[in-house]
């Protein structure tokens, strides 16, 4: 069975219907007669048709990876009161005998989590490069906002190695300024724990990318650890990364003293211990079992910690 007999079957002959056949001519509009202006122009979809949520998946190669959930149940919500308002665009995989999402994951999602049977979307025929599809799902999340910072500097990334394209023509192609593609790359030279620390919000990508600037290894990381402490913006960052590096020779091998440590607490707040002078371990340590002590004796008299 083909494709689009197997599509006219699950849908129950939808397709039929969104083409009219078989359906009696509107009274209005006789055979000859010229149509009315609101119908002049006017033609139905032959590719939109309503297909079983279970045979629909995503795309395993989609750029975005992370789906909020509130958001989420926003969107089902929504779908669950007001319907569908626009279809998603889905390509047939052969291999997988599953419609895989080109756009629109995220009303997918939605339309699970809902409980919905069907969905409305635009089947995509014949074959599409791996380049230019993502070249589609990119386009799709630009515009909406969608992508984390380092999901879509990967995504502009895949985009150019797929295609041999430079960041201008990743620009061009996606109609989006050659600058915010060349500030996203630049996240990607920054070591794997800060870019962590920008995809989970910690350091905002405009301070990120002057991170990236910063070309001393253990200045940057010490302005990494201040920047998501909440201690270093942006401007902060830009002054640090203009900065000359320090000179070769002698000395240059010398380890650079480490004056602020921060530690990311299971219970949630950061503790920040800082020391001109420079901190060691044992020092932190020694910092940290004062500051202790400090708390206990600062407890109201009666006020004990279960042991």
């Amino acid at each position: 069975m083909g494709k689009l007999e197997e599509l006219a079957r699950l849908t129950a002959g939808n397709v039929n219907d969104s083409l009219g056949v078989g359906r009696t001519p509107r009274p209005d509009v006789l055979p000859g007669a010229t149509a009315p202006a609101r119908w002049q122009g006017v033609t139905k979809s032959k590719n939109a048709v309503e297909i079983p949520v279970d045979k629909i998946e995503r795309d395993p190669g989609q750029p975005r990876e992370e789906f909020d959930e509130d958001a989420l149940n926003r969107l089902a919500e929504s779908l669950k009161t007001r319907g569908q308002l626009q279809p998603i665009r889905v390509q047939w995989d052969e291999g997988r005998g599953v419609y895989l999402v080109m756009v629109g994951e995220r009303r997918w999602r939605a339309a699970r989590m809902a409980g919905l049977p069907t969905l409305s979307a635009v089947v995509v025929d014949g074959p599409i490069e791996p380049g230019e599809l993502l070249a589609v799902q990119l386009i799709e999340n630009c515009l909406r906002e969608d992508l984390k910072p380092i999901e879509q500097a990967k995504a502009f990334k895949a985009l150019m190695e797929q295609n041999g394209w430079s960041a201008r023509q990743v620009a061009r192609e996606l109609a989006i300024d050659h600058t915010g593609v060349a500030r996203a790359l630049a996240l990607l030279t920054l070591p794997e724990a800060v870019q962590d620390d920008v995809e989970a919000g910690r350091i905002a990508p405009r301070t990120a990318y002057e991170l990236s600037k910063i070309e001393d290894p253990i200045e940057q990381a010490d302005a990494a650890r201040d920047a998501a402490a909440g201690l270093l913006k942006r401007d902060d960052a830009a002054r640090r990364a203009s900065k000359p590096a320090r000179a070769k020779g002698k000395g240059a091998n010398k380890p650079r003293k480490v004056t602020t440590r921060v530690f990311r607490t299971a219970a949630g707040p950061r503790l920040t211990v800082e020391w001109r002078k420079g901190l060691d371990d044992d020092l932190v340590r020694a910092a940290l079992a004062d500051a202790m002590v400090q708390l206990d004796s600062a407890r109201p008299s009666g006020d004990s910690v279960a042991a």
